[in-house]
């Protein structure tokens, strides 16, 4: 039978780019909630339960809300929100992390879709504290550059149609969430390994997508680092691992794809470890729907732009 998908959050910004990623497709029956009925509990609820998967593109609240609609033991989910990423009984839908947690993302109920500045970070720094050449307790420093889409529609709205003559303070990038509690600081220290949290740095950016994760290393291990996510990431066909080789290119080189860019550069006294990335696609409704692929059993990278 075909499996039905309801999309609970249709109309945010990760919500309308799964539903991009997935209206082409017949090996689906998307389930649509009438524009009247958006907020009615009945409905979202029997929609919920009639679907085989739903994504909750949901504020945090709102998500534990809609888990809690399900009244049957077969309906799976996928959390874009940040309510569920270190929850028990919730698998980190980030399947580069391992081959076990691949396998886990298979057979998991429910999912919790991972972070954009998350994803960069932890795709970096895993394999090598795993691998032992980043050590666990590392004073790691994460500056991370992001797309204003990641900040959803008030803040689309707000670089899309402000006069930049009299908003000049949205014409260069703004730092913000430097108070050491940004929401995604908890799985960043759980995932790649930390243990202790990183300092972080998240920079919003005048482009509307794109992503790129920059992790300095004051350790001279820089040929191992490469080496390590070389072999990582070798059977992984979204992600491509470079050195020094070919130009470096702007942080929204990925932004029209689905696939993630690392880097080990700098020198021998201080690597540099970069990611690049859409921060909507990789960072939020790419990864949901390669995070669906894998549950449905579907072609991981099934209705995903990685040209």
């Amino acid at each position: 039978m075909t499996p039905k998908i309801y999309i609970d959050g249709a109309e945010g910004t990760t919500g309308l780019q799964i539903h991009e990623r997935l209206g082409a497709r017949r090996d689906i029956e998307l389930l649509c909630i009438a524009d009247a009925l958006r907020k009615d509990t009945a409905e979202r609820r029997r929609l919920i339960n009639a679907a085989d998967l739903v994504f909750l593109c949901l504020p945090d609240a709102a998500a534990v809300e809609a888990v809690a609609l399900i009244d049957n033991p077969h309906t799976r989910v996928i959390d874009a929100s940040t309510a569920h990423r270190v929850a028990d009984g919730w698998v980190y839908g980030l399947p580069e992390l391992s081959g076990a947690q691949r396998d886990a993302v298979r057979a998991a109920r429910f999912v919790a879709n991972p972070g954009c500045h998350a994803t960069g970070a932890i795709m970096l720094l895993s394999p090598l504290v795993a691998k032992g050449v980043v050590p666990q307790d590392f004073p790691v420093v994460i500056t991370s550059l992001t797309g204003y889409t990641g900040g959803g529609k008030k803040m689309i709205a707000e670089y899309e149609t402000a006069d930049r003559g009299e908003r000049w303070d949205l014409n260069a990038p703004r730092a913000y969430g430097l108070a050491g509690n940004h929401k995604h600081l908890p799985e960043i220290t759980r995932y790649a390994g930390l243990s202790q949290p990183p300092a972080f740095v998240p920079i919003v950016a005048d482009y509307p997508q794109g992503m790129q994760v920059i992790i300095p290393l004051a350790m001279p291990r820089k040929s191992e680092m490469l080496q390590v996510l070389q072999a990582h990431y070798a059977d992984c066909r979204n992600v491509d691992v470079l050195g020094e080789s070919g130009a470096f290119e702007p942080s929204n080189v990925n932004a029209d794809r689905d696939r993630v860019t690392l880097r080990v550069v700098g020198n021998d006294a201080i690597p540099i470890l970069t990611a690049q990335f859409n921060n909507l696609g990789k960072g939020a409704s790419g990864a949901a729907v390669q995070n669906m692929n894998l549950m449905l059993g579907f072609d991981e990278y099934a209705g995903l732009n990685l040209e």
